[in-house]
Protein backbone atom coordinates (compact mmCIF):
# COMPACT_ATOMS: atom_id res chain seq x y z
CA UNK A 1 0.00 0.00 0.00
CA UNK A 2 2.85 2.45 0.82
CA UNK A 3 4.38 1.43 -2.23
CA UNK A 4 1.15 2.19 -4.16
CA UNK A 5 0.95 6.04 -2.57
CA UNK A 6 5.04 6.78 -3.06
CA UNK A 7 4.54 6.30 -6.52
CA UNK A 8 1.51 8.58 -6.78
CA UNK A 9 3.08 11.36 -5.76
CA UNK A 10 5.72 11.99 -7.98
CA UNK A 11 3.08 11.29 -11.03
CA UNK A 12 0.87 13.87 -9.05
CA UNK A 13 3.56 16.40 -8.10
CA UNK A 14 4.50 16.39 -12.14
CA UNK A 15 0.81 16.68 -12.97
CA UNK A 16 0.37 20.08 -11.14
CA UNK A 17 3.35 21.26 -12.16
CA UNK A 18 2.74 20.79 -16.07
CA UNK A 19 -0.95 22.25 -15.19
CA UNK A 20 0.41 25.33 -13.72
CA UNK A 21 3.07 25.33 -16.77
CA UNK A 22 0.47 25.18 -19.01
CA UNK A 23 -1.93 27.64 -17.55
CA UNK A 24 0.89 30.16 -17.27
CA UNK A 25 1.35 29.87 -21.00
CA UNK A 26 -2.01 30.40 -22.20
CA UNK A 27 -2.80 33.08 -19.55
CA UNK A 28 0.39 35.40 -21.14
CA UNK A 29 -0.88 34.08 -24.82
CA UNK A 30 -4.33 35.41 -23.76
CA UNK A 31 -3.63 38.20 -22.06
CA UNK A 32 -1.16 39.37 -24.84
CA UNK A 33 -3.88 39.01 -27.41
CA UNK A 34 -6.13 41.21 -25.75
CA UNK A 35 -3.95 43.61 -25.73
CA UNK A 36 -4.11 43.75 -29.39
CA UNK A 37 -7.80 43.85 -29.21
CA UNK A 38 -7.83 46.99 -27.05
CA UNK A 39 -5.88 48.63 -29.82
CA UNK A 40 -8.36 47.36 -32.76
CA UNK A 41 -11.68 48.84 -30.76
CA UNK A 42 -12.48 50.67 -33.91
CA UNK A 43 -11.42 48.17 -36.39
CA UNK A 44 -14.67 46.60 -37.68
CA UNK A 45 -14.25 42.72 -39.03
CA UNK A 46 -15.74 41.69 -42.16
CA UNK A 47 -17.67 38.82 -41.84
CA UNK A 48 -16.75 35.56 -44.17
CA UNK A 49 -19.16 36.11 -47.21
CA UNK A 50 -19.56 33.45 -49.90
CA UNK A 51 -18.82 34.77 -53.39
CA UNK A 52 -19.88 33.01 -56.28
CA UNK A 53 -17.44 30.13 -57.04
CA UNK A 54 -16.88 30.11 -53.34
CA UNK A 55 -14.23 33.53 -53.30
CA UNK A 56 -13.98 34.66 -49.54
CA UNK A 57 -11.38 37.15 -48.66
CA UNK A 58 -11.56 37.14 -44.69
CA UNK A 59 -13.58 35.40 -42.43
CA UNK A 60 -13.90 36.38 -38.38
CA UNK A 61 -13.02 34.31 -35.25
CA UNK A 62 -14.76 31.84 -33.77
CA UNK A 63 -16.12 33.04 -30.33
CA UNK A 64 -16.35 30.43 -28.07
CA UNK A 65 -20.18 32.27 -26.63
CA UNK A 66 -22.62 34.42 -27.79
CA UNK A 67 -23.42 35.95 -24.34
CA UNK A 68 -22.14 39.11 -23.82
CA UNK A 69 -22.82 41.43 -20.44
CA UNK A 70 -25.13 44.84 -20.22
CA UNK A 71 -21.49 46.30 -19.26
CA UNK A 72 -20.15 45.58 -22.92
CA UNK A 73 -23.16 46.27 -24.48
CA UNK A 74 -21.61 49.85 -25.95
CA UNK A 75 -18.44 48.61 -26.75
CA UNK A 76 -17.86 48.33 -30.81
CA UNK A 77 -15.53 45.68 -30.58
CA UNK A 78 -17.96 43.50 -28.60
CA UNK A 79 -20.83 44.59 -30.74
CA UNK A 80 -18.61 44.07 -33.28
CA UNK A 81 -17.56 40.77 -32.64
CA UNK A 82 -21.27 39.62 -31.76
CA UNK A 83 -22.52 40.74 -35.23
CA UNK A 84 -20.00 38.86 -37.13
CA UNK A 85 -20.37 35.54 -35.41
CA UNK A 86 -24.59 36.00 -35.75
CA UNK A 87 -23.37 36.61 -38.91
CA UNK A 88 -21.22 33.45 -39.26
CA UNK A 89 -24.41 31.36 -37.75
CA UNK A 90 -26.45 32.52 -40.06
CA UNK A 91 -28.26 34.59 -37.46
CA UNK A 92 -28.79 37.29 -39.87
CA UNK A 93 -31.93 39.03 -38.22
CA UNK A 94 -29.68 38.98 -35.22
CA UNK A 95 -26.25 40.16 -37.25
CA UNK A 96 -28.50 43.03 -38.23
CA UNK A 97 -29.83 44.40 -34.61
CA UNK A 98 -26.08 44.16 -34.14
CA UNK A 99 -24.75 46.46 -37.39
CA UNK A 100 -27.70 48.67 -36.84
CA UNK A 101 -26.35 48.97 -33.05
CA UNK A 102 -22.74 49.37 -34.18
CA UNK A 103 -23.69 51.98 -37.01
CA UNK A 104 -25.32 53.98 -33.86
CA UNK A 105 -21.87 53.93 -32.04
CA UNK A 106 -20.23 55.00 -35.40
CA UNK A 107 -22.36 56.12 -38.07
CA UNK A 108 -19.22 56.88 -40.24
CA UNK A 109 -17.67 53.50 -40.47
CA UNK A 110 -18.22 51.99 -44.15
CA UNK A 111 -17.12 48.51 -43.39
CA UNK A 112 -20.51 48.33 -40.87
CA UNK A 113 -22.41 50.11 -44.02
CA UNK A 114 -20.87 46.90 -46.28
CA UNK A 115 -21.92 44.29 -43.19
CA UNK A 116 -25.43 45.51 -42.76
CA UNK A 117 -25.92 45.50 -46.63
CA UNK A 118 -24.99 41.84 -47.33
CA UNK A 119 -26.72 40.77 -43.95
CA UNK A 120 -30.11 42.81 -45.07
CA UNK A 121 -29.65 41.22 -48.83
CA UNK A 122 -29.05 37.78 -47.20
CA UNK A 123 -32.70 38.48 -44.75
CA UNK A 124 -34.21 39.05 -48.43
CA UNK A 125 -34.52 43.28 -48.12
CA UNK A 126 -32.64 43.54 -50.99
CA UNK A 127 -33.81 47.01 -51.58
CA UNK A 128 -32.91 48.24 -48.07
CA UNK A 129 -29.26 46.46 -48.81
CA UNK A 130 -28.43 48.83 -51.42
CA UNK A 131 -29.98 51.82 -49.71
CA UNK A 132 -27.30 51.10 -46.73
CA UNK A 133 -24.30 50.33 -49.20
CA UNK A 134 -25.23 53.39 -51.20
CA UNK A 135 -25.25 55.65 -48.00
CA UNK A 136 -21.91 53.41 -47.05
CA UNK A 137 -20.64 54.86 -50.86
CA UNK A 138 -21.73 58.57 -50.37
CA UNK A 139 -19.14 58.61 -46.73
CA UNK A 140 -16.39 57.39 -48.22
CA UNK A 141 -16.15 56.15 -52.34
CA UNK A 142 -13.05 54.68 -52.07
CA UNK A 143 -13.80 51.57 -50.12
CA UNK A 144 -13.30 48.95 -52.21
CA UNK A 145 -15.38 46.42 -50.72
CA UNK A 146 -18.21 48.25 -50.75
CA UNK A 147 -18.20 48.72 -54.48
CA UNK A 148 -17.65 44.66 -54.39
CA UNK A 149 -20.74 43.69 -52.06
CA UNK A 150 -23.10 46.88 -54.02
CA UNK A 151 -22.14 45.03 -57.17
CA UNK A 152 -22.78 41.69 -55.91
CA UNK A 153 -26.23 42.64 -54.18
CA UNK A 154 -27.33 44.73 -57.63
CA UNK A 155 -26.43 41.67 -59.84
CA UNK A 156 -28.32 39.30 -57.64
CA UNK A 157 -31.46 41.53 -58.12
CA UNK A 158 -30.96 41.56 -61.74
CA UNK A 159 -30.00 45.23 -62.41
CA UNK A 160 -27.26 44.09 -64.38
CA UNK A 161 -26.21 47.85 -65.42
CA UNK A 162 -25.66 48.64 -61.86
CA UNK A 163 -23.59 45.29 -60.86
CA UNK A 164 -21.64 46.23 -63.80
CA UNK A 165 -20.87 49.88 -62.80
CA UNK A 166 -20.16 48.87 -59.16
CA UNK A 167 -17.97 45.46 -60.01
CA UNK A 168 -16.11 48.06 -62.26
CA UNK A 169 -14.79 50.41 -59.96
CA UNK A 170 -14.33 47.93 -57.31
CA UNK A 171 -11.98 46.18 -59.55
CA UNK A 172 -10.58 49.43 -61.15
CA UNK A 173 -9.09 50.32 -56.84
CA UNK A 174 -6.73 47.26 -56.91
CA UNK A 175 -6.92 44.67 -59.67
CA UNK A 176 -3.78 42.92 -57.19
CA UNK A 177 -5.48 42.24 -54.26
CA UNK A 178 -8.76 39.27 -53.84
CA UNK A 179 -11.42 42.04 -53.84
CA UNK A 180 -10.37 43.31 -57.41
CA UNK A 181 -9.96 39.40 -58.36
CA UNK A 182 -13.20 38.56 -57.17
CA UNK A 183 -14.67 41.86 -58.76
CA UNK A 184 -12.89 40.45 -62.38
CA UNK A 185 -14.56 37.63 -61.96
CA UNK A 186 -17.66 38.47 -61.33
CA UNK A 187 -17.84 41.07 -64.01
CA UNK A 188 -17.12 37.76 -66.37
CA UNK A 189 -19.66 36.13 -64.94
CA UNK A 190 -22.39 38.85 -65.79
CA UNK A 191 -24.70 38.36 -68.59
Amino acid sequence: MIQNLKSWIPITLFQIVFGLAIFTMTRHYYLQNSDKLVDKTTEINQPAFVWPDGITDTSPAQLNSSTFSQSTIENPAEVSRQANEYFTQKQYDKAADSYERLLALGPNNVETYNNLGITLHYLGRSSEALHRLNEGVAIDSTHQRIWLTLGFVYSQVGNIEDARIALTTAAQMDVDNQIGKSAKKMLENLP
